[in-house]
């Protein structure tokens, strides 16, 4: 059976581990609970022995019951099958529950460290990479890690009652021995001829999940502007495609997986009746007891059945393998932004910052050979206003990611108080500096949860007057709860004035010496655009700001403006001498904020 299986490749930061590696890190998770496992493999010992002692103890009342059938020797029977069964119960359930609190133990700290790396990972990353996807690795992968571990419980507790039933086995009959452990070099062959494809087939319906995910996380994202735009249907579409893909491959590994059982089955069955003729001849001939040929029997069951699970268990083993190998990948990718040194010698870790910022011939791109900023020089002076301008793809971004540190340049210098920023602790100069995008995020919670953000010490007092200071703090009195009012998920219950607002609430309550503003162009009304302009005079004052600009009035009160064209300054200066250059800047005013200022004006005149 054929399949499409487009689209299912690895992503660039996966990398292939052998089986050892795997094994020996997952071993490493293990190491804390040293203690319990050494439990679980008593308790496996004992009830191994439990359940090899069960036959042999039928198999000896049998022989007594036909030489001297008693009421006593049936009951000690009874009584003594009875007593085994119960420890074999036992020692199983301490075994499953030790075992169950380890293993969940270990995919609780191996969750934590997929998201941490996750958290670690530059934005170039999240550019690259389907959120959906990443996720998947986070939940899904790491709760198939934990099959992996409980199937080597369970393996070591199989192969373990393996070699007890054998050596039974061989001190029952040597001759039906050897024909019984005959076939189990042909078992085992069979089972690891499925093994590449097991872990192949495992891999790839796990990157088809991922892709399934990914699409669900992707449309309820965006199910706003796919109502807006009519596309339920395409969607739809889309999802059922990728979700077929992912039927697909499911049932492909499952033919896979599950092809292996009847074959096992099958080498068993044969195994067994081998067996089972020849002991019945031997026990014929009379050199073979009828108890004896029983307990074979029986053990035989007993032995085939591990047996046909240690060799099965490989193939699942994949499952867990595969999963493990994609969390591991995810830890283990490597950074693109890289810190040469956290600390220079002699630097003390609370050196204040000024905000001097100096890019000195910096070349930047996303991908190579598609350059952004081409040797680009900027002095930018502590507490200077900057507004940015240009059209889009002119690199306004990019300058601003490099600043935040989000990305990593390839050539060149970029100095904060003339340091080099690799060499800053990342930590430390982050909290000294406050963005606010385009579109500001707030996470769920109150208004006043998300201005303390930044600073989650802050108490209610510094968080209200922190807002009140923003925009003169009409704007709290217009909220339906005030500070207290629940913001929805993303912020969606909020105005995107509103939202604007809370965000430079937050960047005034942390109090950083660099701010970064990246207007929205969405326009918004009159008395919310002074709120935000009166807050954002709030937010610069003695900071130093770089203000991507689409409003006038935040272009007309910046220290300097640069103008920029596919990654280069081509002007730069304040408002009124760049308009009397009548160059590029005086072009953009007269095509765009000129135009701005007007519908400005005559929307105050349609407020009255």
């Amino acid at each position: 059976m054929g399949f499409i299986l487009d689209g299912l490749d690895a992503e660039d930061y996966d990398r292939t581990y052998n089986d050892n590696e795997l094994i020996k890190r997952i071993v490493g998770y293990f190491r804390p609970h040293a203690g319990t496992m050494l439990t679980v493999a008593a308790m496996v010992v004992l009830a191994s022995i439990a359940e090899t002692v069960i036959p042999i103890a039928v198999s000896w009342g049998i022989d007594q019951l036909e030489g001297n059938p008693t009421a006593q020797t049936l009951l000690a029977l009874a009584g003594a099958i009875t007593v085994l069964s119960s420890l074999t119960w036992f020692f199983n359930f301490v075994r499953q529950a030790l075992s169950a609190r380890a293993v969940g133990d270990v995919v609780l700290k191996l969750r934590e460290d997929a998201f941490a790396a996750v958290m670690q990972r530059d934005l170039s990353f999240y550019d690259q990479y389907a959120s959906g996807k990443i996720v998947s690795r986070v939940t899904s992968d790491t709760q198939d890690f934990a099959t992996v571990v409980t199937l080597a419980i369970e393996l070591i507790s199989q192969i373990l009652l393996v070699l007890i039933i054998g050596v039974v086995l061989f001190a029952i009959e040597t001759r039906l021995a050897l024909i019984t452990f005959a076939i189990a070099p042909i078992v085992f062959i069979a089972a690891l001829a499925f093994r590449s494809i097991a872990r192949w087939t495992t891999q790839r319906a796990q990157r088809a999940r991922a892709e399934v995910n990914a699409k669900i996380q992707e449309t309820v994202s965006g199910i706003a502007v796919a109502k807006n735009f009519r596309q339920e249907a395409a969607i739809y579409a889309d999802f059922s495609a990728t979700n077929r893909l992912a039927y697909n491959v499911g049932l492909q590994r499952g033919l896979v997986i599950n092809a292996i059982f009847p074959a096992l089955d099958i080498l068993s069955g044969l195994g067994r009746g081998g067996v089972i003729y020849f002991g019945g001849l031997f026990v014929l001939g009379g050199s073979v007891s009828t108890g004896d040929w029983y307990l074979f029997v029986q053990s035989l069951m007993i032995f085939l059945f591990p047996l046909t699970s240690v060799a099965s268990f490989w193939s699942q083993f994949q499952q867990g393998l595969s999963a493990s190998e994609r969390v591991f990948a995810l830890i283990d990718a490597e950074p693109k932004v890289v810190q040469t040194a956290a600390h220079p010698t002699g630097e003390p870790r609370g050196l204040p910052m000024q905000g001097r910022i100096t890019f000195d011939h910096v070349d930047f791109s996303y991908r190579e050979n598609e350059p952004v900023l081409n040797d680009f020089s900027l002095d930018i002076r502590a507490g200077e206003r900057l507004a940015v301008v240009g059209h889009t793809g002119a690199g306004k971004s990019s300058l601003v990611r490099l600043v935040t540190r989000f990305y990593e340049f390839q050539a060149g210098r970029l100095l904060i108080d003339g340091r080099d920023i690799r060499t800053l602790d990342l930590a430390q100069y982050r909290r000294q500096i406050g963005l606010v995008p385009q579109s500001p995020f707030l996470f769920t919670g109150t208004v006043a949860d998300n201005i303390r953000y930044g600073s989650p010490d802050a108490g209610p007092d510094a968080v209200a007057a922190t807002a009140l200071k923003i925009g003169g703090g009409e704007w709290v009195n217009d909220l339906p709860r005030g500070l207290d009012t629940d913001v929805g998920e993303r912020g969606g219950r909020l105005s995107l004035g509103q939202r604007q607002l809370v965000a430079l609430a937050r960047v005034l309550l942390q109090n950083p010496r660099i701010f970064i503003l990246d207007e929205a162009t969405a326009s918004v009304d009159p008395f919310t655009e002074e709120q935000i302009q009166t807050g954002l005079d709030v937010v610069m004052r003695g900071r130093t700001s770089i203000i991507i600009a689409h409003r006038l009035s935040t272009v007309t009160s910046a220290d300097r403006i640069i103008v920029m064209q596919a990654g280069r300054i081509i002007e730069q200066g304040d408002h009124r001498d760049l308009l009397r250059r009548g160059g590029h800047y005086a072009e953009l005013y007269n095509t765009y904020f000129r135009h701005q200022s007007l519908a400005y004006i005559e929307q105050v005149g349609a407020f009255g």
